[in-house]
């Protein structure tokens, strides 16, 4: 392989990934927890945009299910959140003809 086509590759490849990260900025997913009773939205990025809570679970004995119940809402969102960015990176990376395996130095 040629200095020259790797050149244009590593270029090609940096400019998808900045497109790709801005992509990946504007997508929301959400994750649940206690069968819907808690939901939240994240963005791209991580940063948490919505957060929903039955009202029946607004009860002052069940503060710590209520507690358990957003953590595993908010941890379901961001292992949806780290599956597509992966999705997303493989089909951007399938384009360039690079092979299996390789780490991007960026």
């Amino acid at each position: 392989m040629d200095i020259m086509k790797m050149m244009k590759q590593a270029k090609q490849m940096q400019e998808r990934m900045g497109s790709l990260q801005e992509e990946i900025a504007d997508l929301t997913v959400e994750g649940s927890a206690g069968g819907g009773m808690v939901s939240v939205t994240l963005s791209g990025k991580g940063e948490m945009k919505g957060l929903r809570i039955d009202p029946s679970l607004a009860k002052a004995d069940e503060v710590e299910i209520l507690e358990d119940l957003i953590l595993a809402a908010h941890q379901d969102a961001k292992t949806k959140a780290e599956a597509l960015l992966q999705e997303k990176t493989q089909e951007m990376m399938g384009g360039l003809g690079l092979p299996p395996g390789f780490k991007m130095p960026f």
